[in-house]
């Protein structure tokens, strides 16, 4: 398997350090609001990487992070004047459950930030000791001179990154560059105890406390959003290579951005949206074939017309699905057997994932399984139930296990709902007798009425289809 690592800007074969155990780390959300689309994009691809792992049997420890102190947080709460573990602990709550609605699996720890103080005041001594880092007047800093390798991450190079920086004058740092590790209370905020003084820990450090507690020193992946590059995964490098002494990650994964209607999406254009409200008018599953689509390293263009077009597909994945549950129920064993390689789909499938995890291509190729097999049981009236059972398999370790954008546990059938086929197709018919009729209310009371039953209608040019919500 070859994974495209930021840090030699290379494919590099994925070989972890100790097999088949894997440690995955992946930035996760500064609880301050409600997580846009762009982040999703971030949180749905790290858990398709993950489970692509597990697809191949290897053992994922996977931790995400929750930033539960930080500036904006604290501009939160003393805006609505409220404690800002009040505030934090509510976008928590939030946070987790839309990434269960976006089908995302729990991750094997979701550790807090404000749990693991003592850890990053630990990280911060070993800083001080060893001269990479310095107290003034109970701020400390990192002193990014003292790591040579600063910017080996990004590509930056220190002595340009110095010249050109454009931050905040503050006298009390050594360097235009150095960034917080500790920061002291100001009135009002939240504190803790330190060896310098109360104060809270810097952004950066969190995630180094966080990583090393949980997965070890070094790490096989860490993941996050391109914006992170720089300057956040640099300082963890300079903060945990700084503290421990050996590598901190072996390979760095990142997400490209995401872009709403060709434009950057931003508070300020008014096209920031929030997963929470396109979930409100999209399927999980279609926001996951979407994001499927394009490579993930690369920039993405997020449309409602493409997200429509996206459940489109999943509808017609969905539909192939429901039928193979329906014949597997029949358990014809005396039908005939089509021929169907589906060894060549299964070889296919590992070969373009193994390549940097090519999702567009495997999503593809599962479209075009879909597409045969609809053919096939459109060409033959009676066949084996054996020829379902092995699709179903295979689209359980794809289409749901990996990508999660089918489930057949939860496909529905009108037997389960205790309605029966042939009184919704006479519904149906006389429905249509209703429109002809011009008698709308009737007709659309049945519509109405069938919903409520879990039962959608859809009017098109053929007429008039249905399908269990």
């Amino acid at each position: 398997m070859l994974i495209y690592n930021t840090f030699s800007k290379t494919k590099e074969e994925f070989i972890p350090l100790t097999p088949p155990e894997v440690t995955f780390y992946v930035c996760g959300p500064t609880v301050y609001d409600y997580f846009h689309i762009g982040n999703a994009r971030s949180f749905i691809m790290a858990d398709i990487f993950r489970r692509y792992l597990e697809y191949k049997g290897f053992n994922v420890k996977f931790v995400m992070n929750l930033t539960d102190v930080d500036d904006r947080i604290i501009k939160k709460s003393i805006d609505q004047k409220k404690p800002s573990a009040e505030i934090s602990n509510f976008y928590i709550d939030a946070f987790l459950e839309d990434i269960e609605k976006l089908r995302v699996k729990p991750a094997s720890v979701f550790p807090k930030a404000t749990q693991h103080i003592p850890e990053m005041i630990s990280i911060i001594k070993e800083l001080i000791e060893n001269g990479k880092a310095y107290n003034v007047d109970g701020n400390v800093f990192y002193d990014v001179s003292k790591f040579p390798d600063y910017g080996k991450l990004s590509g930056k190079n220190l002595e340009e990154l110095t010249a050109g920086a454009r931050v905040e004058i503050n006298e009390t740092k050594k360097n235009p560059l150095d960034f917080a590790l500790w920061k002291k209370a100001k009135e009002g905020e939240p504190f803790w105890e330190s060896p310098w003084g109360n104060g809270r820990p810097g952004w950066h450090i969190e995630c180094s406390a966080m990583s090393s507690k949980h997965l070890g020193e070094t790490i096989d992946i860490h993941a996050g959003g391109n914006d992170l590059i720089f300057p956040h995964h640099e300082n963890e490098i300079a903060q945990s290579e700084g503290a421990h002494g050996h590598k901190f990650v072996k390979y760095w994964i990142h997400f490209g951005f995401l872009n709403i209607n060709e434009e950057k999406m931003s508070k300020s254009l008014g096209n920031f949206l929030t997963a929470r409200e396109i979930l409100k008018k999209y399927s999980a599953e279609a926001i996951r074939l979407f994001f499927t689509q394009t490579y993930y390293g690369g920039p993405l263009n997020f449309s409602f017309e493409l997200l429509a077009a996206a459940e489109k597909g999943v509808e017609k994945i969905k539909n192939l699905a429901e039928k193979i549950e329906e014949e597997i129920k029949k358990d014809n064993n005396v039908g005939i057997l089509p021929e169907f390689d589906l060894k060549y789909y299964y070889d296919e499938f590992a070969k373009v994932m193994d390549d940097d995890l090519n999702t567009s291509q495997a999503v593809a190729l599962i479209f075009d399984l879909v597409r045969n097999a609809n053919k096939i049981i459109s060409d033959y009236e009676n066949i084996n139930v054996s020829f379902y059972q092995d699709l179903k398999q295979f689209l359980t370790r794809t289409a749901q296990e990996v990508f999660g954008i089918v489930h057949f546990n939860e496909i529905t059938r009108p037997e389960s709902l205790g309605i029966d086929h042939k009184l919704i197709e006479l519904l149906l018919e006389l429905r249509i007798k209703l429109k002809k009729e011009k008698n709308f209310i009737l007709a659309d009371l049945i519509r109405d009425e069938l919903n409520k039953l879990g039962i959608e209608l859809k009017d098109g040019k053929e007429g008039t289809s249905y399908k269990i919500k």
